[in-house]
């Protein structure tokens, strides 16, 4: 338990006492996990939280200040913007042989059911200061925050990267040097605790050199 006292005196003594309990913390790390769409039900996401969210991405490590993070947030007629696209795209780049009505179709409804879809990018730093990889990292940090957030607020989220985000340029404007690592959607769901997940022992990851 970590405690942060504060004292001020003005004409009356006031004491303030925050703490933080660390399990809540930890708690919060190991219960995140993947919503997805299908699971979200109608209430909305207010744009408040969004904005919580993105500032929260904002305070995501990044090796020599380069913040390679950018989002562009989807909501309202825009998520049928998009689920057409992907859908479309989908059915340009599959062979018929491959080509599956059920994925199809999937692809407009994850995007329809979702409160709002965060497409996450990456803009490469134009000094190239910093190997690529770094900037993909800082990203993926960003988006954790983002995650967390969720987890910590009862909010469903899932990162989707498939093959369709490499044609993201035709629906967004992007700059150059800036690249589409996925796309984040935001649902209210209903509570499950049958919703679990499980690791191997960390123990079995782990060498210690002493």
């Amino acid at each position: 338990m970590l405690f942060f006292i504060s004292l001020i005196f003005n004409n009356n003594f006031t004491l303030k006492v925050n703490y933080m309990d660390t399990e809540y913390l930890n708690q919060i790390i190991r219960d995140r996990r993947a919503i997805y769409p299908a699971q979200y039900n109608d209430k909305p996401i207010s744009k408040s939280f969004i904005n919580v969210l993105l500032e929260n991405a904002n305070w995501a490590p990044t090796h020599r200040l380069t913040e390679p993070w950018r989002f562009k947030v989807i909501q309202g007629d825009a998520k049928s913007r998009l689920g057409d696209f992907l859908s479309n795209t989908y059915t340009d780049i599959t062979s018929d042989e491959a080509f599956s009505p059920f994925k199809h179709k999937k692809i407009k409804n994850k995007c329809e059911a979702a409160n709002a879809i965060i497409i996450i990018c990456m803009q490469r730093d134009s000094k190239e200061s910093v190997p690529e990889w770094e900037e993909i990292a800082a990203t993926a940090m960003a988006v954790q925050n983002m995650w967390l957030t969720c987890s910590a607020n009862n909010v469903g989220c899932y990162w989707s990267s498939p093959k369709l985000i490499d044609y993201m340029g035709e629906f967004l404007e992007l700059n150059e040097g800036e690249r589409c690592l996925g796309l984040f959607y935001l649902g209210n769901y209903d509570k499950d605790e049958s919703l679990t997940s499980k690791r191997i022992p960390i123990e079995n990851k782990v060498t210690w050199l002493e």
